[in-house]
């Protein structure tokens, strides 16, 4: 995501929680498990949209819960809740009116469902499973929260990245914004290095960082990266350019993330980066490897020596993925 913006860390409320002030910045093979319900339907739970059959059933879904062990689980579950009440209705409840009553129900705002975008299709019903929720940055009073998500309709399987906003209020966090992923249009061919990416089983995309790569804007440098360190690990990506904060949450600097020069990753060989049980030697390992592919801004939830000055940092931003950032 950025430079070590851990430096700006806030102390929050009188708990005194140090809380990192970054967002991610200028910073065939067995599949990765899926955090999804084991009854959602294995054909439409790969990568992307696609087509499923009208009369077929929508697969079943599970809530989205927080780790317990997470810097702040409480912002992450009322940005996920607000998500998952505006993307999913059963036959019949569609439409931003009856979102708006959903999203009044969970004591949120209802004129949030004027900014849902994608999130609201048309459609008679709707099935939504968050994959992941990271953050974007999180400060003592204000966070983003980018939900990832995938989303399914009759005849249709898809789904989109949110970027939440939130501002600390009693007894629970406020939602303010949503930012859903623009990808932009399927460029009408790609390179090579693209092609391999969108081929490999061990690289799992979400919906729009698959289309973020279709689109023909993720630099070639974050290809070959990708490709390199799929030869040795299973990566679950979270986000590569859209539903990402334009700037270094919390800054004014430009973030790398919509400029085409990032992508993060929330899981490695099936272990969450988030999950204190995960080997930190793992995701050192990872680090370190995606440093030697070319990223001069690695962070993540462990502190790294060596490398170039500026290039490993970490702070509570990164505590749940691994960022990793290239120059033009």
């Amino acid at each position: 995501m950025g430079q070590p913006l851990g430096r700006r860390a806030l102390l929050a409320g009188t708990g005194g929680l140090l809380l990192g002030a970054a967002g991610c910045s200028a910073p065939p093979p067995a599949p990765v498990s899926a955090p999804v319900s084991p009854s959602v339907s294995p054909s439409v739970s790969g990568s992307g949209a696609g087509s499923a059959s009208p009369s077929s059933p929508l697969p079943a879904t599970t809530p989205w819960r927080p780790d317990r062990d997470d810097v702040d689980p409480a912002v992450k579950l009322r940005a996920v809740q607000v998500v998952e009440a505006i993307g999913a209705w059963p036959p019949g409840r569609g439409g931003a009116a009856a979102a708006k009553k959903r999203v009044a129900a969970l004591g949120a705002a209802p004129s949030l469902v004027d900014q849902a975008g994608a999130l609201l299709p048309a459609a008679p019903e709707a099935a939504l499973q968050v994959i992941d929720a990271q953050y974007g940055g999180i400060l003592a009073d204000s966070a983003s929260v980018l939900v990832v998500c995938r989303q399914w309709t009759p005849g249709h399987a898809g789904g989109t990245t949110v970027d939440v906003r939130l501002s600390r209020a009693r007894p629970r966090w406020d939602v303010t914004a949503l930012h859903p992923a623009r990808p932009g249009a399927a460029a009408a061919s790609l390179p090579d290095a693209a092609r391999r990416v969108l081929a490999e089983s061990r690289i799992r995309l979400p919906p729009a960082a698959e289309a973020d790569i279709r689109s023909g804007k993720v630099r070639p440098s974050v290809l070959r990266a990708l490709s390199r360190l799929a030869g040795t690990y299973r990566m679950y990506i979270s986000v590569v350019r859209s539903g990402h904060p334009l700037d270094v949450f919390g800054t004014s600097r430009p973030s790398d993330h919509p400029r085409g020069r990032a992508f993060d990753v929330w899981q490695i060989d099936g272990h969450k980066v988030v999950d204190p049980a995960t080997s930190r030697r793992l995701v050192e390992s990872f680090m370190r490897d995606a440093a030697a592919a070319g990223s001069y801004n690695v962070g993540g939830p462990v502190r790294l020596s060596g490398g170039e000055p500026g290039q490993f940092f970490t702070d509570n931003t990164h505590h749940d993925h691994v960022h990793v950032g290239f120059t033009a």
